[in-house]
């Protein structure tokens, strides 16, 4: 049963804190706690009474710049490169934790009087920035709203705090409901329920039980002046546009997050995986594409490159598809008679046992370092996914791994394909990247304006579950092109003076009265 799998042997946290935001590796060798930012621009500070008044209505508020630098580092690679240059990303902000909605409420409401800009934080396992404060002001730190509220069995949906930890969240509903959210992204251990809703997240069984937000029935959201109001509620409707979707994935610039309610799965007693070997990256996907086609969902449908199946497998001359699946027998039976059929047609059978084994123990290494690659100070190593139509998948693979190597200084490009549906699929490219160590910026914004030419060339989506932050806003007018001006006048309309995690989305970083016109 892979759920099980992955929790008694994939997400092992080590020695970190259950419940609680790790630091990334990095940091531990190195802090850089100086006053000098490395991703601020004029931060916002706040004056000594409204300092007291936060602490008279919060749990806790932090003020020393270590401490700041430290509750709000996160896993971004432009972040590592500014710390580890000595210089720390957002070392000017105050962080205010919060436990209830009420007190989330009482801080907006003291922001919004006040324009102090707010930036919601959580896990801070974003790997493009999202919760950076690059403006200053606040950071909310919702983690103490970690409560699982209620359980409704007859309908498989239990409300929870936006704060709760990943790993808590999941280990409670399958010890008390027998139930699981089906969700199962890399960073389950370290992120919140809540950050997997405002960055529209996915996991890796993604095929089969949908993306973050196929999952969430309703939530509870406190906007910009502080009002809390509650969206969806119910499996399908047709009573105008879906408001809650407004929120999935916004990151913070149109309100906070503080309660959410979900659709959960029972399960799985059955599982089992399969594995073939393909001449080329594209005979894979039109495997995976013909299976989705056909009718078949399995839980993961993994396709490596010949890199990336060298570095997990061992298999430096093939192209691996790893295709597993669970639930009851007769499902997972059928769902893998179908791809075996296709599989057949167009691969070679591996030794499946070795591969799914494999798999388990380093799925979450693969694209993440540079293993196999020499290693020195000026180092960079990142993942860009991006979602296309099937159509175009193959041609954009070439494409993006030829711009990422044609960049001076990288090591190697390469893929997997991670999640997949009827009509496309998510590519996941790793950048791997070896330079002087001040040349290291210049080399990742020229990794990633190299990769997203080709994507919008294609006309693809820019990503499919890691989100835009601050690493993808520059790409974001150009990729959404004139719905961009839909995406602005909403900030408008609910956050009309700009105060909530300004910068994100690719939304402008000016607060209304800074405006000149």
């Amino acid at each position: 049963m892979i759920s099980k799998e992955a929790v008694k042997r994939g997400y092992n946290r080590g020695n970190y804190i259950v419940g609680a935001p790790t630091p990334p590796a990095w940091s531990v060798a190195r802090e850089a706690t100086g006053t000098e930012a490395g991703l601020q621009r004029d931060p916002v500070s706040l004056n000594a009474q409204q300092i007291e008044a936060l602490r008279a209505l919060a749990d806790e508020v932090l003020v020393a710049t270590p401490d700041v630098v430290a509750a709000t580092r996160d896993w971004w690679a432009g972040t590592m490169i500014a710390e580890t240059g000595g210089k720390p990303a957002t070392p000017h902000a105050v962080v205010v934790r919060v436990s209830t909605a009420e007190q989330v409420q009482a801080v907006m409401r003291l922001a919004s009087e006040a324009a102090i800009p707010v930036t919601p934080s959580a896990g801070r396992s974003n790997v493009t920035g999202a919760a950076l404060p690059v403006r200053g002001g606040i950071v909310l730190d919702v983690c103490g709203l970690n409560r699982l509220l209620s359980f409704d069995r007859e309908s498989q949906i239990v409300e929870v705090e936006a704060g709760m930890f990943g790993d808590i969240f999941e280990e409670t509903i399958q010890r008390d409901y027998r139930m699981t959210m089906g969700h199962w992204p890399s960073s389950y251990a370290i992120s919140t329920v809540g950050g997997w809703v405002a960055c529209r997240g996915a996991g890796q069984l993604s095929t089969r039980y949908g993306k973050i937000e196929d999952m969430v029935f309703g939530m509870d959201v406190v906007l910009a002046d502080g009002r809390l109001v509650t969206l969806g509620g119910y499996s399908r409707a047709a009573v105008g546009p879906d408001l809650q979707q407004l929120f999935i994935g916004s990151e913070g610039t149109l309100g906070v997050i503080v309660r959410v309610r979900l659709k959960l799965h029972r399960l799985p007693d059955y599982g089992r995986a399969i594995a073939y070997g393909f001449s080329s990256f594209g005979e894979g996907l039109e495997a995976c594409r013909e299976i989705l086609q056909r009718g078949g969902n399995p839980a993961a449908l993994r396709l490596y490159d010949e890199l990336e199946s060298g570095v997990q497998f061992g298999l430096p001359d093939s192209n691996v598809l790893l295709v597993a699946d669970e639930g009851p027998r007769e499902i997972v039976e059928a769902v893998l008679t179908i791809s075996e059929r296709v599989c057949k047609e167009l691969g070679t059978k591996l030794d499946e046992a070795a591969i799914f084994e494999k798999w388990l123990d380093t799925r979450y290494l693969t694209g993440k370092s540079a293993e196999g690659f020499k290693r020195s100070p000026g180092l960079v190593a990142d993942t860009l996914e991006m979602i296309g139509p099937w159509k175009d998948l193959a041609a954009i693979y070439d494409d993006v791994v030829k711009a990422i190597n044609a960049v001076p200084g990288t090591l190697a490009g390469s893929a997997h394909q991670s999640h997949a549906y009827v009509d496309g699929a998510c590519l996941y490219f790793s950048l791997r990247g070896d330079v002087e160590v001040a040349d290291r910026a210049q080399w990742y914004r020229a990794a990633w304006d190299a990769a997203n030419r080709v994507i919008i060339q294609y006309n693809a989506t820019l990503s499919h579950h890691h989100g835009v932050g601050l690493l993808r806003a520059p790409y974001m007018n150009e990729s959404l092109g004139s719905a961009f001006a839909v995406l602005e006048t909403i900030k408008q309309a609910l956050d009309p003076k700009n105060i909530l995690n300004p910068g994100k989305l690719g939304l402008t970083d000016t607060l209304s009265h800074e405006a000149k016109y």
